[in-house]
Formats: structure tokens, sequence, C-alpha cells
């Protein structure tokens, strides 16, 4: 009976030890900005509806182009990583409505994930003009330049050349 018994309670601290482990390298899932419906998104039609009707549709926009009659823009990302990884975006909607002066939808235009930019900087460095200098040479560059011409340094005073 004890050996039965052993077994068991094995057999379920491993399930409890892999279930911990696996439940590390679950999924997380996020969702940034506007909360789509694609029924609210398709109600709003050009040349019917003004910004009252789109903003009591729609609700209140992400934000507002400074131009352009002040377009309007819906963002939302859906987005997961892997335990510590970065997140990746899964699905991305970016909605446009666009109006004309009298506040009457023209258009509307929706992009996705492919409207997403993937940036990759080369180095962890700053690129600057001027000469490549290494460790050593910006430890002991200095060193011999005090004084010399050209390095403003010297005593203070006149520097004119005296008669």
């Amino acid at each position: 009976m004890r050996v039965i018994t052993a077994r068991v309670l094995l057999g379920v601290a491993a399930a409890g030890l892999f279930g911990g482990l696996s439940g590390g390298c679950a999924p997380l899932r996020s969702h940034q900005g506007y909360v789509l419906d694609v029924d609210l998104i398709n109600s709003v039609q050009p040349g019917v509806d003004n910004r009252q009707s789109v903003l009591a549709v729609l609700g209140k926009p992400t934000f507002a182009s400074q131009f352009n009659q002040g377009d309007w823009y819906y963002l939302g990302r859906d987005s997961r990583n892997l335990a510590y990884t970065n997140p990746k975006a899964t699905t991305q909607l970016a909605l446009k409505v666009s109006f004309d002066a009298n506040g009457t939808v023209t258009g509307i235009a929706r992009t996705g994930v492919e409207q997403i930019a993937a940036i990759d900087p080369s180095r962890k460095t700053t690129p600057t003009l001027g000469r490549e200098r290494s460790f050593f040479s910006e430890l002991f560059g200095n060193i011999g330049t005090v004084g010399a011409a050209g390095a403003g340094g010297g005593q203070g005073g006149n520097t004119r050349d005296a008669p």
C-alpha cells in the first residue's frame, strides 16, 4: 500500500513541477489602443456621417491630425510575447477618418500590420564625425598637449608679443 501511495505522490509532484515550469512559457497577450468593433466601423459612411455622428458611433479618436481638415485616427494593436522576449504585434488596425471643411466624412482608410516599421540598430554606438579613437588614445591622448601651441593653455593675461 505504501508503494502505491509513494508512486501516486511522486506522480502528482512531477505533474505539478511540469505544470509550473510550462506555465512560464505561456504566451502573454496584450491589447493597446482602440477596441475594434467591425460593425461600428462599417456603419460610418462617407458623405452621410459628420463629426458628431462619428464621435457618437466610434467614440473619441486616439488622436486628431493638426493638418488636412483635422483627420481622426483610431489605433488598436494586439501583441504577444513568450517569457522574456520582446512583444510582437499579431494584429493592428489604423483607421483614418477624413473630413471635409464642413465636417462631413469624405473617406475611411484602414491599414494593418504591414505598416509597422521594423527598426534594427546596427551598433550600440552613435556615429560621429571625426576620427575613430580607441580606448587608450582617449585615455592617454592628451598627454603632452597642455601648453602646446594652439592648445589654448599657458599663462593668462596678454598674449601679444611685447616690444
